[in-house]
């Protein structure tokens, strides 16, 4: 058998073939050639046996690199998930700050008007000008001991600022006064259907004091708001001379206070101390130069006699009553400030407007006033006009 033929069956990779092949060529070549066979052999062996662990360090950098950038990707894709999460969880905070704000400013605005209505109407307290100066002593003590603590801060009363903003206080405390005696005469329903009025007088005066113009979408509102107090007015079955004048009278001193704070503003801004005149300065301002003005109209209508009488007075419970329609006024301010601070204007303003819709409907039931088809139809028509004036002015302020 040759030397060939031995070898040709025998795979060449395997360890033992290799040493026949070298017996051979050992046999024909001599010792020099066995001592280079061996060598080769050798050379060979090793790299039959170290080719695993070479191929693993050869592909080592590879596979570090692969792992790496798997690391990367589940790296980046929890990072991902991580800034996805925290961005949902902001605007659910976001979301839900001012859902909450929203909830909060209209139960303020609605529980305040039904206390005050309550004061008025179901204790029969006479006595408008007191209730008004309660409360308003109320609202100076809270924000006093909050600016004491450092809770907010309000803006110091000096002399000049005081003259620059005793205009708009007389204003504000007429504004208070006439919505005390209106509310005493007539319903909440009612009350809120005229207080739409005031839109009117007022887009009439920033027409002739700031020659303003509005679209004929928000004069079309208007108009309607107008209707529907008229309707309003010859359909209420517990219809009361005495609060339409008040409350008529309510409309144009709250009017001339909106107009007139946008005249003061910037002229008391430029007086006060810090150059500025936020939310809580502005209540604090208001409320403590009410004080003396209010003293002076119970002496002036004679409300002492009455509260010298009256044993309303000696009811603890109507002391808290009271005492939390001070609060609830305070809270006006403050969550009114707080959802402008989480939304917008328009939306304060539209929320403003369907706020009105549960309190009508709340005074209706709450205090069993009489109505009809036709009284109901003119509330709810003069409410849904309110809504719909609140949607003419965004539309408006947007394209301005």
């Amino acid at each position: 058998m040759s030397p060939r033929g031995l070898s040709a069956g025998v795979s060449q990779d395997f360890p033992g073939s290799i040493m026949e092949r070298l017996h051979i060529e050992d046999a024909s070549n001599g010792g020099q050639g066995r001592e280079r066979s061996f060598l080769v052999y050798q050379s060979n062996l090793l790299d039959e046996v170290s080719s695993p662990v070479r191929r693993e360090v050869a592909n080592r950098p590879f596979f570090m690199k692969a792992v790496k950038r798997i690391d990367n990707d589940v790296e980046n894709g929890k990072l991902e998930i991580k800034e996805k999460s925290i961005r949902n969880n902001m605007l659910v905070t976001v979301h839900n700050k001012s859902l909450l704000s929203g909830i909060a400013y209209c139960i303020s605005s609605c529980s305040m008007i039904l206390v005050n209505k309550y004061v008025l109407s179901s204790y029969n307290f006479n006595a408008g000008i007191s209730l008004m100066l309660y409360q308003n002593f109320v609202s100076v003590v809270v924000v006093s001991i909050l600016s004491f603590f450092g809770v907010i801060s309000t803006e110091p009363l000096t002399l000049r600022l005081i003259k620059v903003w005793l205009p708009v206080n007389v204003i504000f405390v007429g504004m208070l006064i006439t919505s005390m005696f209106s509310l005493k005469y007539l319903n909440v329903a009612m009350v809120t259907v005229l207080k739409n009025v005031t839109n009117v007088i007022t887009a009439v005066g920033e027409m002739y004091i700031f020659n303003k113009h509005h679209d004929s979408r928000v004069w079309t509102a208007l108009l309607l708001m107008i209707l529907s107090a008229v309707s309003g007015g010859i359909t209420d079955l517990s219809f009361h001379a005495t609060g339409y004048t008040w409350q008529i009278i309510n409309c144009f001193l709250t009017a001339s206070y909106s107009l007139t704070l946008r005249r003061i503003m910037d002229t008391a801004k430029q007086v006060a101390k810090s150059g500025n005149l936020d939310e809580f300065s502005m209540v604090l301002l208001n409320n403590t130069l009410s004080l003396p003005l209010g003293l002076l109209l119970v002496l002036v209508f004679n409300e002492v006699d009455y509260l010298s009488t009256t044993p309303l007075l000696q009811l603890p419970t109507f002391w808290i009553v009271i005492t939390l329609s001070g609060f609830l006024g305070l809270a006006i301010s403050f969550t009114s400030m707080w959802f402008l601070h989480q939304t917008s204007a328009t939306t304060y303003s539209l929320v403003g407007s369907l706020n009105k819709i549960p309190l009508s409907v709340a005074g209706i039931f709450l205090f069993n006033v009489p109505t009809s088809l036709d009284n109901t139809a003119s509330i709810f028509f003069g409410l849904l006009a309110g809504v719909f004036f609140a949607r003419a002015k965004m539309q408006e302020k947007s394209q301005s």
